[in-house]
């Protein structure tokens, strides 16, 4: 099955990515997106949106919370969202190397 994935800013200040409902109403399996600063410059970091309380990516957003949509997600983005929010581990087209292809 494939989800409609999208990034989006909420009124809050939070940059969420999640599966938008067919109906646009709202936004399941939500995951913040956060920015981390190193040295070398910056790391993102996604965290299910009930974190600390919740340790899994569940629940849902109503999207008249959503302040700004961004036009376009990266697809590295969206493979890390399905990744974390499947527990399971996604290969890339044409990857020969089968230990790339370990499942969580």
């Amino acid at each position: 099955m494939a989800y409609d994935i999208r990034l989006v800013k909420l009124i809050n200040g939070e940059t969420v990515i999640g599966k938008w409902s067919e109906d646009g109403q709202t936004i399941s399996d939500p995951a913040v997106l956060q920015t981390v600063p190193m040295q070398q410059g910056v790391q993102m970091m996604l965290l299910p949106f009930g974190y600390p309380f919740e340790q899994e990516i569940t629940g849902c957003i109503s999207t008249k919370h959503v302040l700004y949509e961004y036009t376009k997600a990266p697809e590295e983005l969206k493979t890390k969202y399905l990744e974390a929010a499947s527990n399971l581990t996604l290969s890339a087209p044409g990857a020969g190397n089968l230990s790339q292809l370990i499942t969580k």
